[in-house]
Formats: structure tokens, sequence, C-alpha cells
């Protein structure tokens, strides 16, 4: 009866660790059968009736059966645990580690990878402020704060916009029992606009109801869901949150394959699991939706990536000999026709202040490009947006490169302890003591060209060579004042654009009148008002 009743508790026990607790673990290929299969050997070897005859007693061993099921578990186990440390340690296959991200191009000009960008294009609104924002909507909302909360945010581009993407979570289990049938829709808070904050409860006129989820319950549990059909044996990773061009939300789960061993995580594709009606469908990374915007793992890029640099030279440089290791994080930053990239700067490893260039790593095929361009760390550059501002104790956002004017360079804003965006800051990548802030930014644009068309032009020699002349007359001209300094805005005959220039550039620009010949130089970009970078007026000294 005893051992009727272990027995019974021991079935409990596995079927509550095979229902609820491996989903989670989530073993991957042959991993899980060989742990079951390990667990029904231990079960066996400790209720099976030991037989041991006086002769086998006095000698202390087992009957046969019995030594044949401990060896059979031995190696089991030896199989399960010294086999993965052989094959996997980076000490034995450092090569295999250090050439799993693939082929690391070297990159030569980075608008191939991140195009120029107009400024209401910028990004404005991190994580942090779009979690602000988001409760803000829902709060406005009655008794559906008390009912459900936000998740985890996922960025992403809807319809080429971008947005900042989180489905409504249930707050408990009895909030989940209430609601079986699902939260009430997602909301959605615009990455370049705080103002465009959504709260998305109908599709084409029908509810939405978002049935799996993190925090739901039994089969309704999106791994749970995953796991239960078809996937127990599949190695799966980052369940992230998106929703296709027409709003409908969706799971993306990465599908992955162990290539080192027991280790060496590689994606393989993508399953999209709808998040209403929990249909999945399978891709690989060569079929997968457009819209789906990510199928590399931050987590699988980052370790990747540090491999490659940490055994450049094999897994015994102690010296450190051209190691490399990535800076603060990775960053999702968009280039065009549907692309997106894991952006990372690279430091040698022993130095913190400065990097050795950057990489870019497309989230979809994990194609590689180095750019080998010393400048600053993400940190550096954030120190050195908040020391322009230190008097108010602003603090910077994660910066986000883009190429402004020809010129790399981080992007971030300037917040107040409330989490409020308040100013603006650019810095360039190459040298962090280029600065602009403004409280637009088109002021921080102004600041910062300024800046950089003081400081030495050797620093991107490209810079020189992206400048546009013109000579002209003037149309109309027009001051305005902003923190102080005089900004003058004119237009010249046979050119669309406004141009700008600050009376720091240039003397002659408070004196100049409609009707002056004028010659200036200035940056091609997409802007409809343009800075310029040099301002001549012909009509003043001029003799008569």
């Amino acid at each position: 009866m005893k051992k009727t009743i272990l027995i019974f508790i021991l079935l409990l026990i596995g079927f509550f660790l095979f229902y609820n607790i491996l989903p989670v673990i989530n073993y991957g290929f042959v991993g899980l059968p060989l742990l079951l299969l390990f667990l029904i050997f231990l079960a066996i070897i400790i209720f099976s009736k030991v037989e041991v005859t006086a002769k086998a007693r006095k000698l202390n061993v087992f009957s046969r059966t019995n030594k044949i099921l401990f060896f059979l578990s031995f190696g089991l186990m030896l199989y399960l645990l010294i086999v993965p440390l052989l094959t996997s340690l980076p000490m034995f296959r450092s090569s295999a580690y250090q050439k799993l991200i693939g082929k690391v191009e070297n990159g030569d000009d980075l608008k191939n990878h991140i195009a120029p960008i107009s400024l209401d294009k910028i990004r404005v609104v991190d994580e942090e402020l779009a979690m602000l924002l988001g409760e803000k909507i829902i709060g406005s909302q009655p008794s559906l704060g008390s009912q459900a909360e936000i998740g985890e945010f996922t960025i992403q581009k809807v319809n080429d916009e971008l947005y900042w993407v989180a489905p409504l979570l249930h707050t408990g289990f009895f909030k989940w029992y209430n609601n079986s049938k699902g939260t009430p829709g997602y909301v959605m808070v615009s990455a370049t606009n705080e103002r465009d904050v959504k709260l998305i409860q109908n599709i084409n006129g029908k509810p939405l109801k978002i049935k799996f989820q993190p925090s739901a319950y039994f089969g309704s549990r999106i791994d749970r869901h995953v796991y239960f059909n078809g996937y127990a044996t599949t190695g799966l990773e980052d369940f992230n949150f998106e929703i296709d061009d027409a709003g409908n939300p969706y799971w993306i789960v990465t599908k992955y394959k162990k290539t080192i061993g027991f280790a060496g995580n590689d994606a393989t594709g993508v399953l999209t699991v709808d998040a209403q009606t929990g249909e999945i469908k399978e891709y690989n990374i060569d079929n997968t939706p457009l819209w789906v915007d990510r199928i590399q793992p931050i987590s699988f890029v980052e370790e990747q990536l540090n491999d490659w640099g940490e055994y450049v030279h094999g897994y015994w440089n102690f010296s450190n000999e051209n190691k490399l290791q990535t800076t603060e994080g990775l960053t999702l930053v968009y280039g065009e026709n549907h692309k997106s990239y894991w952006y990372t700067g690279l430091s040698s490893v022993g130095k913190e202040e400065s990097t050795v260039g950057f990489v870019l790593v497309d989230t979809r095929t994990k194609e590689t490009t180095y750019y080998k361009q010393s400048g600053a760390t993400e940190y550096a550059a954030q120190s050195s947006a908040e020391g322009k501002v230190q008097e108010k104790g602003y603090h910077a956002s994660l910066p986000i490169p883009y190429v402004i004017n020809n010129i790399p360079t981080y992007v971030m804003t300037l917040k107040d302890d409330g989490g409020l965006v308040k100013m603006f800051a650019m810095v360039s990548i190459s040298d962090y003591t280029i600065v602009g802030v403004g409280n637009t930014m088109r002021e921080t644009l102004m600041a910062y060209k300024n800046v950089y068309n003081m400081a030495d032009n050797g620093i991107n020699p490209e810079s020189i060579t992206s400048k546009k002349s013109l000579k002209s007359v003037v149309t109309r001209i027009s001051s305005d004042v902003k923190n102080g300094n005089s900004f003058y805005y004119f237009t010249v005959k046979d050119y669309p654009n406004i141009f700008v220039g600050s009376s720091q550039l240039s003397n002659e620009l408070p004196v100049t009148v409609v009707g002056d010949s004028i010659a200036i130089s200035f940056d091609v970009d997409l802007e409809e008002v343009i800075d310029v970078s040099s301002f001549e007026n012909k009509n003043i000294g001029k003799k008569k």
C-alpha cells in the first residue's frame, strides 16, 4: 500500500512538472525525451523490489536486473551531463563559437543600412515613456485599469510608421477566470510623436480579445499552448507581441537549434501564434512575412557577437590580443525596405569609454556588417549630452544612431525625474564633444550643425563632399529669437526650400535685405527648412 501511494505521489509530481515547468524550461530537441527517460529509470530503481540472495547480500551487490537498470541510468546520466560538457565547452569548441555569428562584412557607407531621415521620423519616445503614456490612457478608461495591465512594449513598424505596441494582460488568476475569453485589446504608442497614443479594442468592427498570453492559465498560457501543439521538442525563444499591418495581434516565437553540441543556439525560423484564436503557423527565415520585424533574438545576437570578439585568437588568449566586446547592449534601429538591425558599439577589452567601431545585425537574416570607426560608447554619449544641461539635472535616454547630413549621430531625449521629455540632444558618434541640444528637434539640429561646422572637418571627411554651394538672390528674409539666439530665415530665387542661419554663423546675416546677392553652402538633407553652413553677402562692401 505504501509503495502504491508513493508511486501515485511520484506520478502526480511528474505530471505537474510535465504540464507546468517543462513548457517554461523548454529543453529543446533531444533534451526533453532524455530527461523524461531518466526520470522513468530513476523511478524503477527506487521502487522496484530488490531481491538479494544471501550470497549477494554478503557480497553487497544488486541482482542482475537492478544492475542493468543501474548501469543504464548511470550511462544515461553521463550522456546528459558529461557529453554536453565535452561537446559544448568553449575550451574545446572556441572556433565554432567564434564563427556562429556568420561572415562579418566590413561596411564602408552607413547610408547603405541607415538611410538619411527627416526630423519628424526620428524616434523620440523610448520604452519607458511609452509605458507612462500607455498607463495614462488605460487609467482614463473606467474600470479597465482594475481588470488588466499593460504588458511589455515591443517596437515595430506598422504600415511604415514606428510604434511601441503592448498587449493588455490579466492581473491575476481571478481576473483571468472572470475574463477567460481574453483581455480587451492592446496599446499603440507612436515612437515619433508622444501625442499619438491609441487603445485598440476593435478591428473591423469586431471586439478584440487577447486570449493567449503569458499571464493566462492552463491551456490559454501562450508558451504552454505552443508546447502542447506539436512543439514540445522544438527550441523556442522570445515570445514577442507584434501586430500585422491590419492590426491583428500575434505572438512571434523564434525557433532555434543547437549547433555546438548541446549549446550554440541559432535561429531557424518563427512561429506566428494568433493571440485571439491560437492558430499557429510555421515559417523558415526566408518566407517569414514582412510585417514580422525580428527573427533573431537579442540574447542570441549579443552572445554570438561577444563570442566573435572573445575567441578571435582562440580560447587561450590571456593577453586579450585583438579581443572585442559589445558596449552597453543592443538597440533596434530601422533602415529602408522593411529592414531592421540590432545595433551595438564595439570596444577593445579593457577600454570602456571609446569604441573601435560598431556593428549592424539584420534582425531577420543575421547578416552582420562591421563599421570600423573609432568614437564614443553609448554611455559616453549620454554623459556628454547630460553635461550640456547639467544645471537642469536631466537624464539622457538610450542613444539611437542616425545619419544626420552624412554624419553618424546619436540622437536622444533629455528627460526630467518624472520621465517626461524636456529637451533633445545630438552627439557625434565619432567625437562625443560635438553636442547639440534644443527644446525642439529643429533647434537641436541647428545647434548640432553649428558645433560640427566649427569643429575639424577631418572628423568625417565625407561631410565635405556632401555640401552643396549656391549663388542666388534673396527674395524674402525674416528673423526669430530662440533661447537668446537670433535666427534668420530666408528664401532665394529659383530654389524651393527655406534656409536658416544664426547670427553666430555670419555677421552679414542681420543686415541682409531682399534683393541682395548671396553665396551659401549647406548640407543636402530631407528637410523643408535647411540650415546653411556658410553665408556670404556679395553686396556688403561692394564698391559703387
